[in-house]
C-alpha cells in the first residue's frame, strides 16, 4: 500500500529545466560556442546530477583546466544567483500542484533533487509549497542516499513508495532501492523516454 511519494523538482514539479540550461550557458559562453554546445548536451542528458559535479567535469573534460574547490564554490554561487528567482517564477508542470495538494492529505511527500538542499528549501518557500513536503533532500548527497535515508527514517518498504522523476539519475536511484518509478516526459529527455521500459506520463492531469 502506498505511503510515500518522492518527487524530483526540475521538469517534474516546475518547468525549470531551461532555467538551469541558460545558467550553464551564461557561465561558459566566454569559452565559445563549441564549449557551450557540449555543456548544453551533457547538462540536458544528465538532469539530476549536481551542478558541483558538472562544473568540475566541464572544466576538466571540455576546457582541460583544473578547478579548485574554491573556484567551484564561486561558480556555483553565480549559478545560484542566476537561477533561484527564475525557478521560483517557473510554471508548474500541468496538474502537479493539484496532485500534490490531493496527495498531501493521504501520503508523506518528499523532494529528491540535484539542487543544493538549502537552495531547494528557499525555492519551495518562495513558491509557497514547502509545507507540503515532509522531507527535502538535495545535493551534495546523491539521490540513492536520499531514498535510503527516507526509507530508514520512516520505515518504508520499497512497495510503499513511488518516485516521479525525469532523468537517468532518478531511474537509477529508484531501481537501486527497488521502488516503483514513473518517468515524466518532456522535451529534454526524449532519448531517455525511448529507452525506458517502465511507466511514463506527460503530466499530472487526471492522476
Amino acid at each position: 500500500m502506498l505511503k510515500g511519494i518522492i518527487f524530483d523538482f526540475d521538469g517534474v514539479i516546475a518547468e525549470s529545466v531551461q532555467v538551469k540550461t541558460d545558467a550553464f550557458v551564461s557561465l561558459y559562453k566566454e569559452y565559445g560556442d563549441n564549449i557551450v554546445t557540449k555543456v548544453i548536451q551533457h547538462h540536458e542528458a544528465n538532469g539530476g546530477m549536481s551542478r558541483f559535479e558538472k562544473l568540475k567535469l566541464y572544466h576538466k573534460s571540455y576546457l582541460n583546466k583544473a578547478i579548485t574547490n574554491k573556484e567551484i564554490k564561486e561558480l556555483a554561487n553565480r549559478f545560484s544567483e542566476l537561477v533561484v528567482g527564475r525557478v521560483i517564477d517557473s510554471s508548474y508542470v500541468p496538474g502537479v500542484l493539484k496532485y500534490i495538494q490531493k496527495c498531501y492529505e493521504k501520503y508523506d511527500l518528499f523532494i529528491s533533487t540535484g539542487t543544493p538542499t538549502n537552495e531547494m528549501k528557499q525555492i519551495l518557500i518562495g513558491r509557497g509549497i514547502a509545507e507540503y513536503f515532509m522531507g527535502i533532500y538535495g545535493s551534495p548527497e546523491k539521490k540513492s542516499v536520499h531514498i535510503s535515508k527516507i526509507m530508514s527514517k520512516y520505515k518504508y518498504q520499497p512497495d510503499e513508495l513511488i518516485f516521479y522523476g525525469d532523468a537517468n539519475t532518478d531511474i537509477e536511484a529508484a531501481e537501486q532501492a527497488c521502488i516503483p518509478f514513473v518517468l515524466i516526459k518532456n522535451s529534454f529527455n526524449e532519448a531517455l523516454v525511448k529507452k525506458f521500459k517502465g511507466r511514463t506520463i506527460k503530466n499530472f492531469i487526471n492522476l
